[in-house]
Formats: structure tokens, C-alpha cells, sequence
């Protein structure tokens, strides 16, 4: 679970390659083109481009490089030829990459044409969720202090937080331990240590924090149907806090 250098160096590729999908498929998205197109549009850079591998295809029967989880939609949406972006959409984009055994695991929210200010805020808080989660690791904190930081700022602005799926463990394993829940006690839970290689990716609801599961196995959808929002990053324990392996160029 520890990284040592050369590990880490495997987990910076990954990471930052997966970071570039995201930042390469944003030009497409707009109203008018389908899940399923940006699906393809993402395979073909990943292994023809980068020549990687997408973790996604064949995980536990998973048919697709990309989850994409539209409005309502919390996570695992499945790409479809037939799922046409409309604007006012807001979408999130999660892919995991694999360069030399590591894997490297992100999302990114996008919103589609005119999208309602609502939504917009529902985007933004979610994203400041997941640095306020990000901010609080180092050596001798708690994972308890991830999930504190991220309820709080979540309820603060009047959103719940899923707590049916949360971040995990990542290295040569796409989902290992320790899980990170995004919510919970400060001072409670695992300490981090030095080292250390996680996910967080908060998933915030406009309304309630109930969950559905699809009938394809995979889709989770809001209890009420009010819309979700997620970011994730993959991060690295340093001696002065996380070094966030999946960073974008917008976020640096």
C-alpha cells in the first residue's frame, strides 16, 4: 500500500495521463453529441495516443472506457449511442487509465451549453468539497478528517453527501484499501501515513442523499431526482500533505 519512489513515479504517469483525457475530451462536449461518441472519442486517445490501457473495459463486466452520469445520474452512468447531451446538462466524466500496471483514477464535471445557476453552484460547491478533503491530508491525520471536512462544506451549503460509495486504495489494484468516506467524525478512522496512495471523490446532492441502483447493474440515480455532482482526484501521501497526481493545467 506504501509507495516508494519508483512506485510513485508509476502512479505520477498514470495519474497524468488521465488528467489529459479529461482535458482532451472537454473541447467535444456540447449539445448534440452522445455519451457513447465521447466514449469512443476517449478509447481511441487512451490506447492509440498514449498508448494505455483503459481500466474500465471488462471491470467486473463493465462495456465502456468512461462512466458518464448526466443531472440525476450519481455515478456509473454507461455511455450510450442513443444519450444525446442537451443543453443545461451537467455531466460528470470519471476514467481510470492504466500505463505499466499503475492505475491512474479522475473525474471532472462539465456543464453543457446554458446550464441553470442552481446547477452551476451544485458543480462549484462539490469541486471546493473535494479540496477541502484534499487540504486536510498529511502524515498523522485521520481518514475521519477527509469525510469531516467534505460533510461539513457540503451541509454548510445546504447538500447531502452519498455515503454508499466512496474513495478507496489505488496502485496496481484499481480498488484496494482503505476506503475514504466522505463523511464523518474529525480525529476518527485510520491515520494517514507517509506514502500512502488514495481516491477522493465526493458525490453531493441537490436534495436528499437516498440512492438508487439501476436495473443494468451499474447506474446509481438520486432517490428524488434532483440532480448530483462528483470530482475525484488521485492523491499521494507526502511528508507536507498530498501531492494530487491527477491535477489538470486549469488547476495548477
Amino acid at each position: 500500500m506504501i509507495k516508494n519512489l519508483e512506485e510513485l513515479n508509476g502512479m505520477r504517469k498514470a495519474g497524468s495521463l488521465a488528467a489529459e483525457v479529461l482535458e482532451m475530451i472537454g473541447d467535444f462536449i456540447k449539445p448534440g453529441i452522445s455519451t457513447g461518441e465521447l466514449d469512443k472519442i476517449c478509447y481511441d486517445y487512451i490506447v492509440d495516443v498514449q498508448k494505455a490501457i483503459p481500466a474500465n473495459i471488462g471491470y467486473r463486466g463493465f462495456e465502456k472506457t468512461l462512466c458518464t452520469s448526466i443531472n440525476q445520474v450519481i455515478c456509473h452512468g454507461i455511455p450510450d449511442d442513443n444519450r444525446i447531451l442537451k443543453s443545461g446538462d451537467i455531466m460528470n466524466i470519471d476514467v481510470t487509465v492504466i500505463k505499466d500496471g499503475w492505475h491512474g483514477d479522475t473525474s471532472k464535471m462539465y456543464l453543457v451549453g446554458k446550464v441553470q445557476a442552481h446547477n452551476e453552484r451544485l458543480v462549484k460547491i462539490t469541486q471546493e468539497c473535494l479540496y477541502k478533503g484534499i487540504e486536510v491530508v498529511r502524515p498523522g491525520a485521520s481518514l475521519g478528517d477527509i469525510g469531516h471536512a467534505i460533510q461539513t462544506h457540503a451541509e454548510k451549503n445546504y447538500y447531502t453527501v452519498v455515503e454508499e460509495y466512496c474513495g478507496h486504495g489505488i496502485g496496481k489494484i484499481y480498488h484496494d484499501e482503505p476506503q475514504i468516506l466522505h463523511y464523518g467524525e474529525a480525529n476518527t478512522g485510520q491515520e494517514i501515513i507517509e506514502g500512502m496512495c488514495f481516491t477522493i471523490e465526493p458525490m453531493i446532492n441537490l436534495g436528499s442523499k437516498h440512492t438508487n441502483l439501476l436495473e443494468d447493474g451499474w447506474t446509481v440515480e438520486t432517490r428524488d431526482g434532483k440532480n448530483s455532482a462528483q470530482w475525484e482526484h488521485t492523491i499521494y501521501v507526502n511528508k507536507n500533505g498530498a501531492e494530487i497526481l491527477t491535477q489538470r493545467a486549469e488547476e495548477r
